[in-house]
């Protein structure tokens, strides 16, 4: 039988985490030393989701999401949420086969009912056509907060005749995916140390790793650090 990275790392003794969330961070300010547009570092910031899916894959992490869109990202200027929407809609189309090819599924978390019509559709055709796949599962947080999330979940419970008050597994049910575990590590690059609205129910003990790298710079290399960091940490969940 043919090894494969999760063996190997198995074997190292590093611990492989089941869930590895990504704030991806830094595009603007990856531009702006170089004097581009933003769209510019969102351009960049794509190929680095490129680089580090194929690295989740090799490494044997099961669940990678990542942090596309805020719900509070649409302050933003509006040729700047343009350029976002026509990314997101090429890099789905595009990607399809590839992730097909690689046995990997795809799946998104947010209010996609706010997205505009086409790409709506666009997410739903990614979803049903890898739905099967048994591979990386790769998780989209698009137009997704946390504390929405958490009103939604209440209220989606509330309407289901629900009794009050709830129990978190109660609760967990009506979450946008409540099926993926929770995230065993956050990583969140560009230096800063917060997280931002993002996975707020899931996150309660996830450990984190903040890096200075700026997201269209942060690679297979990176991510592998990151995953040597978690290796080394010992997971308590509030015991001694």
């Amino acid at each position: 039988m043919q090894e494969t990275p999760m063996d190997r790392r198995e074997a190292s003794g590093n611990k492989i985490p089941s869930h590895v969330a990504i704030i991806m961070d830094g595009n603007g300010r990856w531009a702006k030393r170089r004097g581009f547009p933003r769209l510019v570092g969102h351009h960049a910031g794509v190929r680095a989701v490129e680089r580090t899916v194929r690295a989740a894959n090799d490494l044997g992490i099961r669940t990678l999401s990542l942090y596309a869109f805020s719900s509070e990202n649409w302050k933003r200027p509006e040729n700047e949420v343009t350029g976002l929407m026509g990314l997101f809609r090429l890099y789905i189309r595009s990607k399809i086969d590839a992730l097909l090819a690689e046995g990997a599924r795809i799946r998104f978390a947010g209010k996609i009912d706010g997205l505009p019509a086409d790409i709506q559709q666009i997410v739903r055709d990614a979803e049903q056509r890898t739905a099967g796949q048994k591979g990386l599962q790769l998780v989209i947080c698009l137009n997704y907060g946390g504390r929405q999330e958490l009103l939604d979940a209440m209220n989606r419970a509330a309407a289901a005749g629900e009794a009050f008050p709830l129990d978190e597994e109660t609760l967990r049910k009506y979450l946008y995916l409540p099926d993926i575990p929770d995230p065993d590590l956050i990583i969140r690059t560009s230096g800063e140390m917060r997280l931002s609205n993002f996975w707020l129910w899931q996150s309660a003990y996830s450990e984190f790793y903040f890096t200075d790298k700026l997201w269209p710079d942060f690679g297979p290399e990176d991510l592998a650090q990151a995953l040597e960091a978690y290796s080394g940490r010992e997971r308590r969940y509030g015991s001694v």
